[in-house]
């Protein structure tokens, strides 16, 4: 069981209280732009390129070079194969299994020779990944950093995995959003313009800490009321702010710049709207999709606003409940219910 210790501010010492509490609100920043110095916390990583290793197989002998990926990479390999290519329920070295991987290194060979090309450097994002698990490590010291897979998969494969021992993160769904298979009536069914643009290098640290928080506390809401369900996802919004204090909000919350100015214009009114037309107790699904699902637009309002418009507003609920808890810490408020934090606090936004 992870913990993280907890500071606890004694009412007799009037000054030691002062100095804790001012500790930690530097510590966790609530707002004021304030952030720990991690740069002397030790994070060792790299990115192992499972991609490059195994579209260099030679297709003529199968069995001989999984069993050289399974040298290199024993944390990755049967984990790609059998749960990335599918090819787990198909018996070991069988010609079905060969077969499969044969036409998969076949198919995409193109696809991952064009990513490579747009992705050569990962000098960049490995700097970037290494920063924000520096703040990971800072939060929660305990937490084992997995090693860091890139690999190259189908089109509808995760663009980053959690595996038994690794983070995987995907290149198809990093590859920039003019990538060609992205802008493909086949590419579009599969991922619509909203989505796809964020189809970027620059969204791998995001998603990658993402995860690292769902393993850490994973996600149990989607059995809650609406308003649990948003003031969760605003938890976990707000523990990437944490984490990631110099990555813009466009990226954090997958919104556009225009999206995220209109929501701070119009809070109030964004408010209202739920309020009006969905119950804040709610378990309907359409309420729930309409509120927290993925689109383009949350139907009813106007098309500036952005889908999943939820999450905005659970993380704006949480900024007031940090603000009237200063010393809480982020362990503390990941396990605080969200219906607790909801009835602590008046959210009447203006």
């Amino acid at each position: 069981m992870l913990s993280v210790s907890h500071n606890k501010v004694s009412a007799v010492h009037k000054f030691n209280a002062l100095f804790a509490i001012i500790s930690i609100l530097l510590i966790i920043g609530c707002g004021n732009g304030d952030k720990p110095d991690v740069s002397k916390i030790k994070v060792d990583i790299k990115l192992e390129r499972f991609d490059k290793a195994f579209f260099s197989i030679d297709t003529n002998n199968i069995p001989a070079e999984i069993v050289r990926l399974r040298s290199e990479f024993p944390h990755f390999t049967d984990d790609f194969i059998d749960y990335i290519l599918g090819l787990g329920g198909v018996k070991e070295e069988s010609e079905v299994k060969e077969n499969g991987i044969r036409i998969f290194h076949s198919t995409y060979l193109a696809v991952q020779d064009s990513i490579e090309k747009r992705i050569n450097n990962t000098g960049k994002i490995e700097e970037n990944l290494e920063t924000a698990l520096r703040y990971v490590k800072y939060y929660f010291p305990r937490y084992e950093i997995p090693r860091i897979v890139l690999y190259t998969g189908p089109f509808d494969a995760p663009g980053v995995a959690l595996t038994r021992e690794a983070i995987a993160i995907g290149l198809q769904q990093h590859a920039g959003p003019s990538f060609f298979f992205y802008n493909t009536l086949q590419g579009q069914e599969l991922y619509p313009a909203y989505i796809s643009r964020r189809f970027d290098a620059a969204y791998i640290p995001t998603n990658v800490v993402k995860a690292i928080i769902d393993d850490i506390y994973p996600d149990n809401s989607r059995t809650l009321a609406l308003i649990d369900q948003m003031i969760q996802k605003g938890k976990q919004l707000y523990l990437l702010d944490l984490i990631l204090p110099d990555t813009p909000d466009s990226i954090k919350t997958g919104y556009t710049e225009a999206q995220l100015k209109w929501c701070k214009s119009n809070e109030g009114a964004i408010w209202n709207y739920i309020l009006k037309t969905a119950d804040l107790y709610s378990f309907d699904p359409g309420d729930i999709k309409n509120i927290l699902g993925e689109a383009p637009t949350t139907d009813g309002m106007p098309p500036i606003a952005p889908g999943n418009i939820g999450q905005w507003v659970g993380r704006q609920i949480v900024r007031k409940y940090i603000e009237a808890n200063p010393a809480l810490t982020p362990d503390e408020l990941m396990k605080t219910e969200p219906r607790s934090i909801f009835n602590s606090i008046k959210y009447k936004p203006k």
